[in-house]
């Protein structure tokens, strides 16, 4: 019998040959010694390739899977997708393989086949799939991740099957890349690598709570300290579930309940001081700003329309219905722009705006879809941008001297940090940084009415209007949008509890309950991750509010 490592030279070698000799692109070629030893493999590392030289790569065999654990894989190919694609397709040209091609993952655990994929076309790049021979991608990165397609690919599995699949114990997880088109139907190709790892499954937490010490809660300006009873067991479990890693970078939880600070946690690294970025929680402190021009004369209501603010006949796509649109479409998502961020295809998608130089001029520009979304909510972060730029306009001073003596002195919020748009307005759509007690501040004058200390900071007509149904979410079961306040109901067991909210990318919410006496802030840093937002409310259902409600 021939040594394994001459038959697989033997059986990759002619193959290689034949790749090399119907190419239809240049390729990088095989990068390094290591990439000629492992073509056509696929290996696990615990973290990213160190690209140093003088640090040896360390290939695992065997894994301890927790929920913390990371996992990177690296699949070496003995040539570039457009190539192997053109074996599926030879009288295609390369344009058109990128149009109806890309890779097809399939994970497999102990021989059983859980989830397979096929990665939309599009990216990687045209020019990355022509020449690139290695792939090196995160499965999890539970250190630095940032929701990318691959992680994505794993949380999918998981959810299809994978996450029941992955019972403590001993596992063989198998992982294979094919090229594959799909034009009128899928056709696959030959391996292009394959590989597998052992995993030892360790993901059953286990924690003492006799030995879990909840955080010390002390008086913040603004707030006593409650006391009032809670489930600190059911918190206690909680935060063990935080620590290791079930729910996944989260930085602080606040509950205030009737005006008092009853439970205060701080988690990976973040404390009172921290300033969070909280992506789009930032959207419903637009809302605030405009109640406050309102209140204060400095626009006439929310039914101001953009023909009040721009020469618009000087933008693309001019139309008497562009200048129609108020600034409560604006508030309530539903203004006819053709921009939907949760559509990638949409002109006015929130990514297609960030490298332009003039987000306003980039949202004035779009052209409007009113057949599509005519008075219907669709999330849309470039119109966000233009209330900003209204609001900045209309106050005297401007809106970031505005906004700090309207709202942020009289909460005694010294220490905030804004985001900016190129033009060096305060970025409206989202970016605000504040810590977690002075989220719920603004979170307790809403449910307060707009009062604070006395003082009404914001109309109770207002905070009406913010809080309530405005529009129902598309595709979403009883979930309404207020404005630039979210609004949803909670079920625990068979009790429903409704409230209004602020959210951000990540994770990061403030929470207002309707028939409670409750303000919950929740920050976390799990950007672009599909768990983010679905493990707040698991943390909310599970553990919180059975603690709190009782």
């Amino acid at each position: 019998m021939k040594p394994l490592p001459l038959i697989v030279f033997l059986f990759v070698y002619p193959f290689q040959r034949l790749l090399a000799q119907n190419d239809l692109v240049p390729t990088q070629g095989m990068t390094s010694d290591q990439h000629r030893r492992f073509t056509g493999r696929i290996l696990f590392t615990s973290h990213p390739l160190q690209q140093a030289a003088g640090k040896p790569t360390v290939y695992l065999s065997q894994l301890t899977l927790t929920h913390k654990t990371d996992l990177f894989f690296t699949a070496y190919f003995s040539n570039s997708l457009t190539n192997y694609l053109h074996l599926l397709a030879p009288e295609w040209p390369a344009d058109s393989l990128h149009k109806y091609g890309n890779y097809q993952f399939t994970l497999l655990l102990d021989g059983q086949p859980i989830y397979q994929s096929q990665l939309l076309p599009g990216a990687p790049s045209a020019r990355n799939q022509d020449t690139a021979t290695l792939l090196h991608r995160p499965l999890i990165d539970n250190t630095n991740g940032m929701g990318s397609w691959s992680e994505s690919f794993w949380n999918r599995f998981l959810l299809h099957g994978g996450d029941s699949a992955l019972t403590d114990g001993k596992h063989l997880l198998r992982m294979e890349i094919h090229p594959y088109l799909h034009y009128k139907g899928l056709k696959t190709g030959a391996c292009m690598a394959a590989g597998e790892l052992t995993l030892l499954v360790q993901r059953k937490i286990a924690y003492d709570l006799s030995s879990i010490r909840l955080n010390a809660v002390k008086p913040y300006y603004g707030f006593k300290v409650s006391d009032e009873t809670f489930d600190r067991p059911k918190i206690k479990a909680l935060k063990a579930a935080i620590e290791q890693g079930v729910f996944k970078r989260i930085t602080s939880l606040v509950v205030i309940k009737n005006g008092r600070l009853l439970i205060e946690e701080y988690f990976n690294g973040a404390n009172r001081t921290t300033l969070h970025d909280t992506r789009s929680v930032g959207k419903s402190f637009t809302s605030t700003l405009t109640g406050m021009a309102i209140q204060d004369g400095y626009l006439k209501s929310e039914g101001q329309t953009l023909q009040a603010f721009y020469p618009l006949d000087s933008f693309a796509h001019y139309s008497p219905e562009k200048g129609a649109i108020s600034i409560k479409e604006l508030l309530t998502m539903s203004a006819p722009f053709d921009g939907n961020d949760e559509d990638d295809a949409s002109p006015g998608n929130e990514e297609n705006m960030y490298p332009t130089e003039n987000w306003v001029q980039f949202t004035l520009n779009l052209p409007l879809s009113t057949a599509r979304y005519g008075n219907s909510w669709h999330y849309f972060t470039a119109g966000m941008i233009l209330l900003g730029d209204i609001l900045n306009r209309s106050v005297t001073g401007g809106l970031e001297h505005y906004a700090a003596r309207r709202l942020f002195q009289p909460l005694h919020i010294k220490h905030y940090r804004w985001s900016y748009t190129p033009q060096q307005v305060p970025n409206t759509a989202g970016g605000l940084q504040l810590n977690t007690l002075n989220l719920a501040k603004y979170g307790q004058v809403y449910k307060n009415g707009g009062l604070w200390q006395g003082r009404q900071l914001i109309d109770n007509d207002w905070v009406e209007k913010s809080l309530s149904r405005q529009k129902p979410i598309t595709s979403r079961n009883n979930e309404y949008y207020g404005y630039l306040f979210w609004n949803k109901t909670f079920l625990v067991g068979s009790k429903e509890y409704e409230a209004s909210y602020c959210a951000g990318n990540g994770g990061n919410y403030v929470l207002i309950f309707k028939d409670l006496p409750l303000v919950i802030v929740i920050t976390a840093t799990a950007y672009g991750q599909p768990y983010a937002h679905p493990q707040v409310t698991r943390m909310l259902t599970d553990y919180i509010l059975p603690a709190i409600v009782h």
